[in-house]
């Protein structure tokens, strides 16, 4: 179902809005995976498991199988049976994707880190460094030669996977792989990343959140725009800006068109063109399928599960999967409403790729887009004035289009009272854009609303302020929104922001470094209460490798350095 050119986006009634095609295997994995739930029970049951398996012979054969297998009166298939038809028609896991040297890693890259005097830091660096390694995977040959028996999508270059359970590319994990790529002077390696992530947006209209077919219904973070840039700032690679750029203007329409834009006009009576999360999906999120069932087992009418959903997979889209942040009731994940939230930090993303593609246009001499989208950067900054800016709490808040509000055929109406008060790490990422970071008495407002917001804690800044069990509340704190609000606080040239971004750098740096001291791994989070401990919470175990918490301790290390005589264990 499309949505229909009647409807204004913005006015879809709860369970409209495109659907992305699905396929065989994937539908059948699905099965695989229920029926493997019922048979091994729920204890460290991970679903992502089932679909990430690719076949052996072809799918109608393995299908054939499991309709053969026996069954109890229940149903379920003994451990024995399902064990012996998965050894017999399923690769495992992960084994698409095979190892792979990364072809500019050294061991001690020249001028590695040369801020880092004290030598206890120099060598867990390295060691971080050294995860590259690990992590670095290319397209094993079956997947070229058979992609109809796998989930995995063909990606030209060389990959770096985040860790773990994550067998695949991110779409906004890479921004943190690259950067901290950057900092191992790995510029080849990055560079392959961007490609892979421009092969997507030639391939499907926009970057995926996971290179799996079965993430072909939503996007992520954008942040692909951020990655050309900064490579180009190191490198100067002229062929890099020319070839991304195409890409990078139709991602940017696909976040600017359809369901993911929409009008709301300010207190003055202007109209403001801003953009939200919004899959493209209204099942259950194939990874996760058997969860999103269970979440949505309280509900009755199937109109309200394909509309909890749809919320879901566009809450995955977010990346920050979940949080109260997209709950009506904290309490209720079914009371998810992110399509019906305009989110700063997506607009902030939306406003960098808007200047980036400007400078990348101007780099090439492509003058009228870079025109173009210099003035559509002026336009975003203006409604992300009057939309989010809260003058009172010094911060961007997210604004809910709530049912109270009348939605017309141009859009809504903005009302303060449905800006989302509550505090949030995401509340001060436009402080990441030149746009706002230029802006010396701002930056000082947002500061001290900051430093009394709460969000500090003794191992850096927590998500929210709200503890529910989500991965993306408090107290767990994500490498990610460390790196916007420091970088941010550090493009803006004041001392006190440099000061301040420095401190907030070296509580979490230690964090990493007392935590992998004690587990011999880099995590996916960490809990910013205390220091050295990895974060929980959410719908799977916490996981290790880890692509951007490997990123940003490097992105820090290289630039703040770290002192001869200051101590990196816990305070």
């Amino acid at each position: 179902m499309t949505a229909t050119s009647q409807t204004h986006p913005a006015c879809l009634p709860m369970d409209s809005g495109p659907v992305a095609p699905t396929n065989p295997l994937l539908t059948f994995l699905e099965q695989l995976q229920e029926t493997a739930l019922k048979t091994l029970g729920p204890k460290n049951f991970d679903p992502k498991l089932y679909v990430d398996l690719s076949l052996k012979s072809n799918l109608s054969t393995a299908q054939d199988a499991f309709n053969r297998l026996p069954r109890a009166e229940n149903g379920t298939v003994s451990f024995t049976d399902l064990d012996f038809f998965m050894q017999s028609y399923w690769n495992g896991a992960g084994e698409d994707l095979v190892y792979a040297e990364p072809v500019d890693f050294s061991p001690e890259p020249e001028g590695f880190l040369p801020a880092v005097e004290n030598p206890e830091v120099r060598e867990w660096a390295l060691e971080v460094h050294w995860l590259w390694k690990s992590l670095c995977r290319r397209v094993a040959g079956g997947v070229l030669e058979s992609p109809e028996k796998h989930t995995l999508i063909a990606l030209p270059q060389p990959v770096m996977i985040p860790g773990s359970r994550f067998r695949e590319v991110y779409y906004w994990d890479s921004y943190w792989v690259i950067r901290g790529l950057l900092a191992s002077k790995m510029y080849e390696t990055a560079k392959g990343i961007v490609s892979n992530l421009v092969y997507l947006v030639d391939e499907f209209g926009f970057v995926l959140n996971g290179a799996r077919t079965y993430y072909s219904n939503r996007s992520q973070p954008p942040l692909l725009s951020s990655m050309v840039h900064d490579i180009y700032i190191r490198t100067g690679d002229m062929d890099l800006a020319k070839e991304s750029l195409p890409a990078l203007v139709k991602e940017h329409d696909f976040w600017n068109s359809g369901v993911h834009r929409v009008v709301v006009r300010d207190a003055q009576g202007h109209n403001h063109t801003l953009s939200r999360y919004y899959a493209m999906w209204n099942e259950p999120r194939p990874e996760s399928s058997t969860i999103d069932k269970e979440t949505a087992s309280k509900l009755t009418n199937d109109s309200e599960k394909q509309h909890l959903y749809r919320e879901l997979a566009s809450a995955a889209e977010t990346g920050w999967d979940f949080s109260t942040r997209w709950m009506r009731d904290a309490s209720d994940l079914t009371t998810l409403a992110t399509t019906s939230i305009i989110p700063v930090d997506l607009n902030s993303f939306i406003l960098k790729m808007e200047l980036d593609i400007a400078f990348l246009a101007n780099v090439i001499g492509d003058s009228t887009t870079a025109a173009h989208f210099i003035e559509a950067a002026q336009a975003r900054k203006r409604g992300m004035n009057a939309i989010f800016w809260n003058e009172e709490m010094g911060q961007w808040l997210d604004y809910w289009l709530s049912d109270r509000t009348t939605c017309k055929e141009d859009g809504y109406t903005w009302e303060a009272s449905n800006q989302n008060r509550n505090v949030f790490a995401s509340n001060f990422i436009p402080l990441w854009i030149e746009l706002f970071n230029s802006d010396g008495t701002l930056v000082e407002k947002v500061m001290q609303s900051f430093r009394s917001s709460g969000l500090l804690r003794a191992a850096g800044i927590a998500t929210s302020l709200t503890n529910t069990g989500q991965q993306w509340d408090f107290p767990n704190g994500w490498a990610p929104l460390q790196h916007l609000i420091v970088e941010g606080l550090v493009r803006s040239g004041s001392k006190e922001a440099r000061y301040l971004a420095e401190d907030i750098a070296v509580r979490w740096i230690r964090t990493n470094y007392v935590a992998y001291k004690k587990s011999g791994a880099m995590h996916e989070k960490y809990d910013v209460e205390k220091c050295g401990e990895f974060g929980g919470g959410g719908e799977y175990n916490p996981q290790t490798g880890f692509g951007w918490s490997n990123g940003v301790v490097l992105a820090f290390l290289e630039e703040f350095g770290w002192p001869q005589d200051l101590k990196i264990y816990c305070q």
